[in-house]
């Protein structure tokens, strides 16, 4: 985290003495942008760099599913399991991919290559079922679409 110092300083310029603690969100989000997830280590660093409890940090993460405490995979799958996605085959589409990956849900590919998430929603019901694909959407889906879309990741 040491080398994103800079950048925090420059954030911390942009607001009033006393409000170290609206930091925290675009901290760890700069921190997981870089290193991929956020390390026990990162919130230590960041409590004493912000001067904000520890807690505090852990909260943050906690709430915000976005934020990762552990390494995933290469290409991070996310299946949405909302209404609309369940209604229109995500079950069916998710079952497909464990098959085909031999991975459940919070696991990883042994080759570090896939990581399998489920995500309440994703906010694209008018294209279900849906998944997203690291910070990009694949709408509209079918085992076939996922298929060549697996293998186009390679």
């Amino acid at each position: 985290m040491k080398h994103l110092v800079p950048e925090f300083e420059k954030l911390r310029e942009r607001f009033p003495a006393g409000f170290e603690s609206s930091l925290v969100l675009p901290c760890l989000r700069r921190i997981q942008e870089d290193r991929g997830y956020v390390a026990d280590s990162d919130i230590e660093e960041l409590a004493v760099f912000l001067g904000v409890p520890q807690i505090q940090i852990e909260e943050v993460l906690s709430f915000y599913t976005q934020f990762r405490r552990k390494p995933i995979g290469r290409w991070h799958l996310q299946f949405c399991h909302n209404v609309s996605c369940s209604m229109n085959g995500a079950e069916r589409i998710l079952a497909h991919v464990e098959q085909r990956l031999g991975i459940q849900p919070g696991q990883t590919t042994p080759d570090g290559r896939y990581t399998l998430s489920t995500a309440e929603c994703l906010g694209s019901c008018g294209t279900a079922p849906m998944m997203m694909v690291n910070d990009g959407y694949h709408e509209n889906l079918t085992c076939a679409k996922v298929d060549e879309l697996l293998e186009s990741l390679k």
